[in-house]
Protein backbone atom coordinates (compact mmCIF):
# COMPACT_ATOMS: atom_id res chain seq x y z
CA UNK A 1 0.00 0.00 0.00
CA UNK A 2 1.37 3.47 -1.16
CA UNK A 3 1.68 6.25 1.72
CA UNK A 4 -0.88 8.90 1.17
CA UNK A 5 -0.14 12.73 0.58
CA UNK A 6 -0.57 14.83 3.72
CA UNK A 7 -3.76 16.89 3.64
CA UNK A 8 -1.84 20.29 4.45
CA UNK A 9 -0.32 20.96 1.42
CA UNK A 10 -1.24 24.46 0.02
CA UNK A 11 -3.49 24.89 -2.76
CA UNK A 12 -2.75 27.32 -5.91
CA UNK A 13 -4.94 30.54 -4.93
CA UNK A 14 -5.41 29.67 -0.95
CA UNK A 15 -4.19 32.70 1.51
CA UNK A 16 -0.92 30.69 2.12
CA UNK A 17 1.48 31.39 5.29
CA UNK A 18 5.18 31.51 5.41
CA UNK A 19 4.83 28.51 7.88
CA UNK A 20 2.50 26.50 5.51
CA UNK A 21 5.10 27.00 2.57
CA UNK A 22 8.08 25.20 4.61
CA UNK A 23 6.06 22.46 5.20
CA UNK A 24 5.08 22.14 1.74
CA UNK A 25 6.75 19.49 0.26
CA UNK A 26 9.46 20.53 -2.76
CA UNK A 27 8.30 20.14 -6.55
CA UNK A 28 9.22 16.89 -7.50
CA UNK A 29 10.59 17.97 -10.67
CA UNK A 30 12.37 15.53 -13.18
CA UNK A 31 14.11 12.68 -12.24
CA UNK A 32 17.15 14.26 -14.20
CA UNK A 33 17.64 16.83 -12.16
CA UNK A 34 19.97 16.58 -8.98
CA UNK A 35 19.29 16.65 -5.88
CA UNK A 36 22.38 16.25 -3.67
CA UNK A 37 26.17 17.52 -4.90
CA UNK A 38 28.59 16.76 -2.89
CA UNK A 39 32.04 18.07 -3.92
CA UNK A 40 35.70 17.68 -2.56
CA UNK A 41 33.77 16.62 0.75
CA UNK A 42 36.62 16.47 4.09
CA UNK A 43 36.14 16.11 7.40
CA UNK A 44 38.75 15.75 10.36
CA UNK A 45 38.21 15.19 13.73
CA UNK A 46 41.04 15.40 15.95
CA UNK A 47 42.17 11.30 15.46
CA UNK A 48 40.78 10.45 12.13
CA UNK A 49 40.06 12.02 8.92
CA UNK A 50 36.72 10.32 8.33
CA UNK A 51 36.06 11.54 4.75
CA UNK A 52 38.68 12.74 2.35
CA UNK A 53 37.35 14.10 -0.75
CA UNK A 54 34.18 12.78 -1.29
CA UNK A 55 32.66 14.03 -4.82
CA UNK A 56 28.78 12.76 -5.22
CA UNK A 57 25.94 13.28 -7.23
CA UNK A 58 22.51 11.89 -6.64
CA UNK A 59 19.62 12.82 -9.46
CA UNK A 60 16.29 12.76 -8.12
CA UNK A 61 14.05 9.98 -7.55
CA UNK A 62 17.11 7.36 -7.44
CA UNK A 63 18.09 4.64 -4.18
CA UNK A 64 21.84 5.26 -3.88
CA UNK A 65 23.68 3.13 -1.79
CA UNK A 66 26.88 4.17 0.87
CA UNK A 67 28.48 0.68 1.44
CA UNK A 68 31.88 0.22 3.07
CA UNK A 69 32.96 -1.09 6.49
CA UNK A 70 32.44 0.97 9.89
CA UNK A 71 34.37 3.87 10.11
CA UNK A 72 33.73 4.33 6.13
CA UNK A 73 31.95 7.27 6.04
CA UNK A 74 29.24 6.60 5.58
CA UNK A 75 27.36 7.65 8.47
CA UNK A 76 29.48 11.15 8.34
CA UNK A 77 28.26 11.93 4.77
CA UNK A 78 24.43 11.60 5.82
CA UNK A 79 25.45 14.08 9.08
CA UNK A 80 26.79 16.35 6.52
CA UNK A 81 23.56 15.89 4.03
CA UNK A 82 21.07 16.59 6.79
CA UNK A 83 23.18 19.98 8.36
CA UNK A 84 24.79 18.30 11.56
CA UNK A 85 28.57 18.50 10.90
CA UNK A 86 30.31 21.39 9.18
CA UNK A 87 32.84 20.00 6.32
CA UNK A 88 36.75 20.36 7.10
CA UNK A 89 36.54 21.31 3.18
CA UNK A 90 34.15 20.86 0.55
CA UNK A 91 30.82 22.28 -0.11
CA UNK A 92 27.56 20.19 0.13
CA UNK A 93 24.39 21.22 -1.38
CA UNK A 94 20.90 19.88 -1.20
CA UNK A 95 17.82 20.86 -3.18
CA UNK A 96 20.58 23.50 -4.35
CA UNK A 97 20.98 25.30 -0.53
CA UNK A 98 23.89 24.70 1.95
CA UNK A 99 22.46 22.17 4.54
CA UNK A 100 23.85 24.21 7.22
CA UNK A 101 23.34 28.09 5.72
CA UNK A 102 19.86 26.54 5.31
CA UNK A 103 19.19 24.06 8.05
CA UNK A 104 15.79 24.33 8.81
CA UNK A 105 14.86 24.82 5.09
CA UNK A 106 16.49 21.76 4.33
CA UNK A 107 15.80 19.38 7.27
CA UNK A 108 11.52 20.29 6.67
CA UNK A 109 12.33 18.39 3.43
CA UNK A 110 14.22 15.52 4.74
CA UNK A 111 13.78 12.43 6.90
CA UNK A 112 16.59 10.37 8.60
CA UNK A 113 16.72 7.72 9.99
CA UNK A 114 19.95 7.21 12.61
CA UNK A 115 21.24 4.10 13.49
CA UNK A 116 19.98 5.03 16.95
CA UNK A 117 16.90 5.08 18.43
CA UNK A 118 14.79 7.88 17.85
CA UNK A 119 11.62 6.79 19.71
CA UNK A 120 10.61 7.91 23.84
CA UNK A 121 10.36 4.19 24.78
CA UNK A 122 7.22 5.33 27.78
CA UNK A 123 5.11 6.94 25.09
CA UNK A 124 2.66 4.64 22.40
CA UNK A 125 3.17 4.95 18.66
CA UNK A 126 1.04 7.27 17.96
CA UNK A 127 2.19 9.59 21.30
CA UNK A 128 5.67 9.44 19.27
CA UNK A 129 4.38 10.90 16.18
CA UNK A 130 1.87 13.60 18.12
CA UNK A 131 5.40 14.69 19.15
CA UNK A 132 7.47 14.69 15.99
CA UNK A 133 4.39 16.88 14.31
CA UNK A 134 4.73 19.17 17.47
CA UNK A 135 8.48 19.95 16.60
CA UNK A 136 7.44 20.39 12.76
CA UNK A 137 4.62 22.66 13.50
CA UNK A 138 2.41 20.69 11.68
CA UNK A 139 -1.37 21.87 11.52
CA UNK A 140 -3.86 19.55 13.45
CA UNK A 141 -6.00 19.22 10.64
CA UNK A 142 -6.12 15.82 9.42
CA UNK A 143 -3.12 15.10 11.32
CA UNK A 144 -4.31 12.01 13.37
CA UNK A 145 -5.63 10.84 10.07
CA UNK A 146 -2.30 10.88 8.83
CA UNK A 147 -0.70 9.29 12.00
CA UNK A 148 -3.07 6.46 11.40
CA UNK A 149 -2.18 5.64 7.84
CA UNK A 150 1.84 6.16 8.04
CA UNK A 151 1.43 3.51 11.19
CA UNK A 152 -1.01 1.47 9.28
CA UNK A 153 1.23 1.56 6.05
CA UNK A 154 4.44 -0.01 8.23
CA UNK A 155 1.68 -2.51 9.98
CA UNK A 156 1.75 -1.17 13.03
CA UNK A 157 -2.18 0.10 12.82
CA UNK A 158 -3.56 -2.26 15.43
CA UNK A 159 -0.64 -1.41 17.52
CA UNK A 160 -0.33 2.50 17.50
CA UNK A 161 -1.61 2.86 20.97
CA UNK A 162 0.48 0.68 22.82
CA UNK A 163 3.63 1.91 24.85
CA UNK A 164 6.85 1.60 22.83
CA UNK A 165 8.34 -0.41 25.30
CA UNK A 166 6.38 -3.55 24.51
CA UNK A 167 7.40 -3.70 21.00
CA UNK A 168 9.49 -5.96 19.45
CA UNK A 169 13.02 -4.21 18.42
CA UNK A 170 12.01 -4.83 14.38
CA UNK A 171 8.32 -3.23 15.40
CA UNK A 172 10.08 -0.09 17.26
CA UNK A 173 12.54 0.34 13.72
CA UNK A 174 8.86 0.15 11.71
CA UNK A 175 7.83 2.85 14.31
CA UNK A 176 10.91 4.91 14.02
CA UNK A 177 10.52 4.79 10.09
CA UNK A 178 7.11 5.95 10.71
CA UNK A 179 8.44 9.02 12.49
CA UNK A 180 10.76 9.60 9.89
CA UNK A 181 7.66 9.70 7.03
CA UNK A 182 5.40 11.44 8.81
CA UNK A 183 6.09 14.95 7.25
CA UNK A 184 6.14 13.62 4.13
CA UNK A 185 10.28 14.16 3.14
CA UNK A 186 11.01 14.60 -0.55
CA UNK A 187 14.55 12.91 0.40
CA UNK A 188 15.28 10.26 2.82
CA UNK A 189 18.22 9.46 4.56
CA UNK A 190 18.29 6.02 5.91
CA UNK A 191 20.90 4.34 8.25
CA UNK A 192 20.93 0.60 8.40
CA UNK A 193 17.35 0.23 7.91
CA UNK A 194 16.60 -3.42 8.10
CA UNK A 195 18.72 -3.60 11.03
CA UNK A 196 16.39 -5.82 13.68
CA UNK A 197 14.02 -6.47 10.99
CA UNK A 198 13.00 -10.68 10.14
CA UNK A 199 12.99 -11.37 6.74
CA UNK A 200 9.27 -10.46 5.96
CA UNK A 201 9.62 -7.15 7.40
CA UNK A 202 12.84 -6.52 5.30
CA UNK A 203 11.02 -7.76 2.25
CA UNK A 204 8.04 -5.00 3.26
CA UNK A 205 10.74 -2.75 4.05
CA UNK A 206 12.26 -3.00 0.44
CA UNK A 207 9.02 -2.54 -1.40
CA UNK A 208 8.20 0.66 0.66
CA UNK A 209 11.44 2.18 -0.33
CA UNK A 210 10.64 1.06 -4.32
CA UNK A 211 7.32 2.62 -4.03
CA UNK A 212 8.76 5.98 -2.22
CA UNK A 213 11.06 6.33 -5.22
CA UNK A 214 9.86 4.78 -8.35
CA UNK A 215 6.15 5.85 -7.73
CA UNK A 216 5.93 8.67 -5.42
CA UNK A 217 9.63 10.20 -6.75
CA UNK A 218 11.50 10.46 -3.50
CA UNK A 219 15.09 10.15 -3.49
CA UNK A 220 16.78 7.87 -0.35
CA UNK A 221 20.20 7.19 0.24
CA UNK A 222 21.01 4.38 2.34
CA UNK A 223 23.73 2.79 4.47
CA UNK A 224 23.65 -0.73 4.56
CA UNK A 225 26.20 -3.63 5.08
CA UNK A 226 23.48 -5.82 3.18
CA UNK A 227 25.19 -5.96 -0.15
CA UNK A 228 22.77 -8.25 -1.59
CA UNK A 229 20.05 -6.17 -0.47
CA UNK A 230 22.30 -3.46 -2.32
CA UNK A 231 22.40 -4.78 -5.04
CA UNK A 232 18.44 -5.71 -5.11
CA UNK A 233 17.28 -2.35 -4.07
CA UNK A 234 19.81 0.13 -5.23
CA UNK A 235 19.55 2.07 -8.51
CA UNK A 236 23.68 3.19 -7.85
CA UNK A 237 25.99 2.20 -5.17
CA UNK A 238 29.15 4.05 -3.63
CA UNK A 239 31.41 1.51 -2.18
CA UNK A 240 33.47 3.84 0.49
CA UNK A 241 37.04 2.62 2.54
CA UNK A 242 38.80 5.17 4.65
CA UNK A 243 37.17 8.02 3.81
CA UNK A 244 37.20 7.75 -0.11
CA UNK A 245 35.12 6.36 -3.01
CA UNK A 246 37.20 3.02 -4.11
CA UNK A 247 34.00 2.60 -6.12
CA UNK A 248 30.83 4.18 -7.55
CA UNK A 249 27.99 2.64 -10.01
CA UNK A 250 25.00 0.64 -11.24
CA UNK A 251 25.41 -2.35 -8.96
CA UNK A 252 25.05 -5.14 -11.58
CA UNK A 253 27.80 -3.03 -13.77
CA UNK A 254 29.78 -2.88 -10.56
CA UNK A 255 29.66 -6.95 -10.36
CA UNK A 256 30.85 -7.55 -13.48
CA UNK A 257 33.63 -6.03 -13.45
CA UNK A 258 34.43 -9.16 -10.46
CA UNK A 259 34.53 -11.38 -13.79
CA UNK A 260 33.66 -14.81 -13.16
CA UNK A 261 34.09 -16.35 -9.73
CA UNK A 262 34.53 -20.04 -11.00
CA UNK A 263 32.33 -22.55 -11.69
CA UNK A 264 29.68 -24.67 -9.77
CA UNK A 265 29.15 -28.25 -10.30
CA UNK A 266 26.35 -30.24 -9.28
CA UNK A 267 27.06 -34.30 -9.14
CA UNK A 268 26.10 -37.34 -7.10
CA UNK A 269 26.83 -36.46 -3.59
CA UNK A 270 28.82 -40.08 -3.11
CA UNK A 271 31.14 -38.60 -5.51
CA UNK A 272 32.27 -35.40 -3.49
CA UNK A 273 35.68 -36.92 -2.25
CA UNK A 274 36.26 -38.05 -5.88
CA UNK A 275 35.78 -34.87 -7.30
CA UNK A 276 38.04 -33.32 -4.73
CA UNK A 277 40.61 -35.41 -5.44
CA UNK A 278 40.66 -35.01 -9.12
CA UNK A 279 40.02 -30.92 -9.02
CA UNK A 280 43.27 -30.74 -6.59
CA UNK A 281 45.44 -29.10 -8.53
CA UNK A 282 43.16 -26.59 -10.03
CA UNK A 283 43.45 -23.68 -7.01
CA UNK A 284 41.00 -23.21 -4.46
CA UNK A 285 37.93 -26.18 -4.29
CA UNK A 286 34.71 -25.58 -2.15
CA UNK A 287 32.37 -28.09 -1.34
CA UNK A 288 29.07 -25.43 -0.94
CA UNK A 289 26.62 -28.54 0.09
CA UNK A 290 25.75 -31.93 -0.80
CA UNK A 291 26.43 -32.66 -4.60
CA UNK A 292 27.67 -28.77 -4.84
CA UNK A 293 31.31 -28.41 -5.40
CA UNK A 294 32.61 -24.77 -6.19
CA UNK A 295 36.16 -24.59 -8.19
CA UNK A 296 36.60 -20.54 -7.45
CA UNK A 297 39.80 -20.21 -9.76
CA UNK A 298 38.75 -21.65 -12.88
CA UNK A 299 38.00 -19.76 -16.57
CA UNK A 300 35.13 -20.54 -18.67
CA UNK A 301 38.09 -21.72 -21.01
CA UNK A 302 38.94 -24.40 -18.80
CA UNK A 303 35.70 -25.87 -18.09
CA UNK A 304 36.22 -28.60 -20.56
CA UNK A 305 39.49 -30.04 -19.28
CA UNK A 306 37.74 -30.15 -15.56
CA UNK A 307 34.77 -32.11 -16.62
CA UNK A 308 37.19 -34.42 -18.08
CA UNK A 309 39.09 -34.95 -15.47
CA UNK A 310 35.75 -35.89 -13.17
CA UNK A 311 34.61 -38.08 -15.95
CA UNK A 312 37.97 -39.78 -16.12
CA UNK A 313 37.45 -40.06 -12.15
CA UNK A 314 34.25 -41.96 -12.36
CA UNK A 315 32.28 -38.39 -11.11
CA UNK A 316 28.94 -38.40 -12.17
CA UNK A 317 28.53 -34.87 -12.93
CA UNK A 318 24.61 -33.53 -13.26
CA UNK A 319 25.49 -29.52 -14.35
CA UNK A 320 28.03 -27.44 -14.64
CA UNK A 321 27.18 -23.20 -13.76
CA UNK A 322 29.86 -20.81 -14.63
CA UNK A 323 29.53 -18.42 -11.57
CA UNK A 324 29.50 -14.98 -12.43
CA UNK A 325 31.57 -12.27 -10.05
CA UNK A 326 28.36 -10.57 -7.74
CA UNK A 327 28.63 -7.07 -6.07
CA UNK A 328 30.08 -9.16 -2.47
CA UNK A 329 32.48 -10.26 -4.66
CA UNK A 330 33.94 -7.03 -5.54
CA UNK A 331 33.22 -5.26 -2.55
CA UNK A 332 36.15 -7.85 -0.80
CA UNK A 333 38.35 -7.69 -3.23
CA UNK A 334 38.45 -3.52 -2.59
CA UNK A 335 38.72 -4.56 0.61
CA UNK A 336 41.73 -6.93 0.79
CA UNK A 337 44.12 -6.03 3.19
CA UNK A 338 43.19 -4.29 6.97
CA UNK A 339 39.50 -4.87 7.12
CA UNK A 340 37.94 -2.18 9.09
CA UNK A 341 39.22 1.60 10.01
CA UNK A 342 38.46 3.22 13.23
CA UNK A 343 34.27 3.40 14.35
CA UNK A 344 33.20 6.96 13.08
CA UNK A 345 32.80 10.21 15.52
Amino acid sequence: MALPRPPWAPVEGDDVTEAALRRAPVDRGSDGESVIEISGLTKRFPDVTALDGVSLTVRRGSVVGLLGHNGAGKTTILRHLAGLLAPSGGTVRVFGRDPLEHGTWVRRRIGMLPGTSILDQRLTARENLRFAAELFDLPATGLEDRIAAVLGTLGLGDRLDEKVSGYSAGMRQRATLAKVLLTDPELLLLDEPSTALDPVAQQELRALIRRASHDEGRTVVICTHDLAEAAALCDDVVILAHGRIVAEGNPAELAAQAGTAGVEIELAPRDEQAALAATAGRGEVVLEGPGRVRLADVARADIPAVLRDLVAAGVDVYAVRPRAGTLEDLYLTLHAGPARGTEES
